[in-house]
Order: structure tokens, then C-alpha cells, then sequence
């Protein structure tokens, strides 16, 4: 039996050295005369150990990492194609405590299959929830998806279900299906994993979706920064079109749905989704005005579901498993899971999923293992760059997306970025109206001026210039920009702005209240 080494195909693995293991991998075998088959997977997501080289010997994968080419010639001196201890062996890959602790339904199969090969999909569940699908009236794949609990995993956290519901109901010649690839938040990296390490189940639930809700047609919206993911989407797509699984008359049904992958504009704004709707129609990248809804008149004018990936991929388990399958993960009106990224300073970054209703400091210590540098963790950003700070006090809030409405923040994507006690919490707030000003499309003035201005006072209040009459102005301008922007960049900017006044105002030269706001916020917080 030939000997199967996986080594990662994934963007991160790549950037850590990936390709040149496995072509040192390959060298040495072949130097020692042994036949091994190497496999290029997905990366499973633990990024510190990146590349992570796995073997499987016995039915079961060990893991070794980080690997790097230095390496080869003492892991094939251990025997490691055959299980053997070396230093940077791990055990099997599946008790490693960061996976083994995870409940992974949509990231699944990332990591073990091979991401280019039907026959692995296949083999690992894929298009289970397709064939159930084609068996089922069209409503009642919505009204799964509906009774699933699933939404959007974009940030909005709208549900899944009443949006498709809305889409099939609206009458029109052609409707779409838009998968938002357009991952721009920091310390995202969810979407990439996934279209890199099982491209064909976000192709899998963009195929649901469009018979759930009658399209035809199908784009996959890219960042033009994810260059392994788009070229892997489009061999993905070319073989799910060779298999018959894309085109007319799938499986033998009446339906037909193609897609295609378009590469983005490479504008942070473009993942707002009327503004992606713009740049797929050729047109620069600016927010429209709703109404109309992109549900009744998106995508050309036509009725279009608009979700993004973790939202389309995972569709594919509910129409598996069942609805009450899905909906058992979770808490209050968060069902299901959600891929968490931990990113920052923090010393094992990667991807941990885990049904809604664990904790920040679960996150941060039972799996990120505290920060990188060793000091104090003293303030962590959730749900990217609009997204508020949280304090301590606030680490034991369940991520919900209710319980964290509560306090004045979002879960959004699940980005999770780390700072320690060395951070500068007023400089991190001028950033966030530096970073609204960059990236607005500048459509709407309170977004196209107010973040200038926003950082301007945020600068004045650093220096002291009449700090106390600036701090008053930050809070009418944040006022403003909250509920005047057309879209979500400039009405969520105040989220890290207040956020940083709020629990740390020592960094803006104001006095802490006398009474500690942070831990009376957090006791107010529901169960």
C-alpha cells in the first residue's frame, strides 16, 4: 500500500514555505527509493504550526509541523512516512486539543480531502444535501433552511431562510444567485480556508440556493487579493460542469444553474452588497439606496439571493442532516456554528468552529493559548474593523449575536484580533475613522467627511488640544455618522470608536469613572 503524505495547498501554508516542502518531500523519497503519493489538502486551519504535514499510515493521520525543508531528511531518517516519533510530531491529527475540541460542520472536510477531487467529496458526504434537494418541492428547501435557524454570516446575521423565501416568491425572466467572497475584514480568514480547501461545497449550496429559489445563474465574488482561491473555484467549477453537476438538467431534474467566479475590484466597500452588485455590473464600486431590496431588484435589476460563503456553504449539511440537525448547535436565535479566526497578537492564530454561545476568553486561552509576546492580553476587536473593543470585563459574554448587540458590539464575520497591554487604544480609534475615510466610496457625506473629521478630533484629543470640548464633538460626529450613513462602513465606524472611549480612557488622557463601568456592563449581560 502506497504511503499518502498531505501536505497543504491552502494561501497561508504556501506563504510559510509549503510548495518547497512538498518538492523536498518528493526529492528525498525518491533519493530513498520509496513510492509515496503526495496529497495536496486543504490547510485544517492551525496556523502556527503551518506547514502542517500529515501522514496516513494505519487509517489514522499524524501530524508534523511546522515543517519546513531543513526538516525532510531527519522526519525520513525518524521514519516519519510511517508514523515514526520525531521532534515535531504531534500524535494524530485529530486529538491535537485545538481540533479535537472544535464542532466542525461546515469545515468538515477541510484539511482531510483532497480539495480538487470529486471522488474525495464525494466520499466524505458531498452532495448528499444536493441529492436530497433535487428530491424535495423547492419550498421545502427553504423552509429547511428557515427552520435551521441559518443566518447570514456576512455580519448582518439576517436570516438566510426569509431572504431566499423572498427571492422565491418574487416573478421575473431570470434571478441569481451572489456568493460575497469578498473577505476584507481583518483577521478574516474563514472564507479563503474554505473556497482553498472544499471549493465544491460552496459550489454545492450555491447550487441548493438556486433551485430553492428558481436561478439559473450563479457568480462567486472574489477579493482579487485570493488569487489560490479564484483559480481553485474555476478548476472546481470546470469539473462539477464536466460531471454534470453545472449546466442543464442536473442530476437527470429539470433544473439547470451555472456559475461563474468574478474577481473583485479591491475595494473594502465592495463587500457591502449593493456595492458588489455595481462592480459585477461593470460600474464603480458605490452603496445603492434601498429600496429597492437586491432580493426584489438586485443583480441587473433581477431578484438575487445575496449570502457569502459560510452562509452558502452551509446549506449543504442542513439539506443532509435535517433542519433540527443544524439547529441543535447554538443558543437563543444564534443556531448552528460559526468559524471563529484568532488572529492578532496571539500565540496559536487559526481557525477554531464552534457552535454560538462560547466565549471570548475560551477563544483566546483554551485555544489561542494566550498572546504571542507573552504580556498581558488587554483589548481584543471583534467582527473586523468596524467592530467594538472589548475589555476583560467583557470576555465572558456568550458570542451571540444578541448577547453582543447588548453591549454595544457584533460578532459579525467572526474575526477575533488580539492586542496586548503594550496597545494604544486612542491611536486604535483614530485608525478606525482613518481606515472610514480610505475606504469609503464616498457617496454619503457623513461617511465621506466625518471620518476625516472623526480623526482629526480624535488627534486633537491625543494632544490636548481642549480635550474636554473635543470629546463632546467625537460623540456628536459619531451620532451622526451612526444614524445618517448610507450603509454600514460609516453608520458602524463609532462601534471601535466609542468602544476605545469607553473602557479605555486612560489612552485619551480622561479620567476612568468612579464607579467601574466595565464590570457593572458585564454583569448586566443575559445568560
Amino acid at each position: 500500500m502506497i504511503d499518502r503524505i498531505y501536505v497543504p495547498r491552502d494561501m497561508a501554508a504556501v506563504a510559510a514555505g509549503a510548495d518547497e516542502v512538498a518538492t523536498a518531500i518528493s526529492t528525498q523519497a525518491r533519493q530513498r527509493g520509496l513510492d509515496l503519493q503526495i496529497v495536496r489538502n486543504g490547510s485544517r486551519g492551525l496556523l502556527w504550526l503551518e506547514p502542517l504535514v500529515e501522514v496516513e499510515t494505519a487509517g489514522t493521520r499524524i501530524a508534523y509541523g511546522p515543517v519546513t525543508v531543513d526538516d525532510v531528511a531527519s522526519l525520513f531518517d525518524a521514519n516519519f512516512h510511517k508514523g515514526g516519533h520525531h521532534a515535531l510530531c504531534h500524535g494524530p491529527t485529530d486529538n491535537i486539543p485545538y481540533l479535537k475540541n472544535q464542532e466542525r460542520l461546515t469545515f468538515a472536510r477541510v484539511g482531510i480531502i483532497d480539495p480538487l477531487s470529486l471522488d474525495d467529496y464525494r466520499a466524505h458526504g458531498g452532495f448528499a444535501g444536493l441529492d436530497n434537494a433535487l428530491k424535495m418541492p423547492p419550498e421545502d428547501i427553504v423552509t429547511a433552511v428557515t427552520d435551521s435557524g441559518l443566518r447570514g454570516r456576512g455580519g448582518a446575521a439576517f436570516p438566510a431562510g426569509i431572504k431566499w423565501q423572498t427571492v422565491a416568491k418574487a416573478s421575473a425572466d431570470r434571478k441569481y444567485i451572489v456568493c460575497n467572497a469578498d473577505e476584507g475584514d481583518s483577521g478574516t480568514f474563514s472564507d479563503r480556508l474554505l473556497m482553498e480547501g472544499d471549493p465544491f461545497c460552496l459550489i454545492e449550496g450555491m447550487l441548493i440556493a438556486g433551485i430553492a429559489v428558481g436561478a439559473t445563474y450563479g457568480y462567486i465574488y472574489v477579493r482579487s487579493e485570493y488569487p489560490y482561491a479564484i483559480d481553485t473555484l474555476n478548476t472546481a467549477i470546470d469539473q462539477a460542469r464536466q460531471a454534470g453537476y453545472l449546466g442543464t438538467n442536473i442530476g437527470g431534474s429539470p433544473y439547470s444553474f451555472d456559475l461563474e467566479v468574478r474577481k473583485a475590484a479591491g475595494a473594502y466597500i465592495c463587500g457591502e452588497e449593493t456595492s458588489m452588485l455595481e462592480s459585477l455590473e461593470g460600474k464603480r464600486g458605490l452603496v445603492r439606496f434601498k429600496p429597492p431590496l437586491p432580493a426584489i431588484s438586485g443583480l441587473f435589476g433581477r431578484p438575487s439571493v445575496i449570502n457569502n460563503v459560510m452562509t452558502l456553504a452551509s446549506v449543504p449539511i442542513i439539506l443532509d442532516k435535517g433542519a433540527d440537525f443544524y439547529r441543535n448547535f447554538g443558543m437563543g436565535r444564534s443556531r448552528g456554528t460559526l468559524p471563529f479566526q484568532l488572529a492578532g497578537n496571539i500565540r496559536q492564530g487559526g481557525l477554531v468552529e464552534k457552535a454560538f454561545g462560547v466565549t471570548l476568553r475560551e477563544l483566546l486561552y483554551d485555544f489561542g493559548g494566550g498572546s504571542a509576546t507573552g504580556r498581558p492580553l488587554r483589548a481584543v476587536q471583534v467582527g473586523g474593523p468596524l467592530g467594538a473593543w472589548l475589555p476583560e470585563s467583557q470576555w465572558d459574554v456568550p458570542l451571540d449575536y444578541e448577547a453582543y448587540m447588548a453591549i454595544s458590539a457584533m460578532v459579525g464575520h467572526g474575526g477575533i484580533v488580539a492586542f496586548d497591554d503594550t496597545v494604544n487604544m486612542a491611536h486604535m480609534a483614530e485608525y478606525a475613522m482613518e481606515f472610514c475615510a480610505i475606504e469609503s466610496c464616498g457617496k454619503c457625506t457623513p461617511c465621506r467627511i466625518g471620518s476625516v473629521r472623526g480623526a482629526e478630533v480624535i488627534a486633537k484629543i491625543r494632544h490636548n488640544e481642549q480635550r474636554d470640548k473635543h470629546v463632546a464633538l467625537l460623540h456628536d460626529l459619531c451620532d451622526t455618522m451612526e444614524a445618517t450613513s448610507l450603509c454600514a462602513l460609516g453608520g458602524m465606524t463609532p462601534f471601535p470608536v466609542r468602544s476605545a472611549l469607553q473602557h479605555f480612557p486612560e489612552d485619551f488622557g480622561l479620567p476612568r469613572p468612579a464607579h467601574n463601568l466595565d464590570a457593572l456592563i458585564s454583569e448586566t449581560q443575559p445568560c
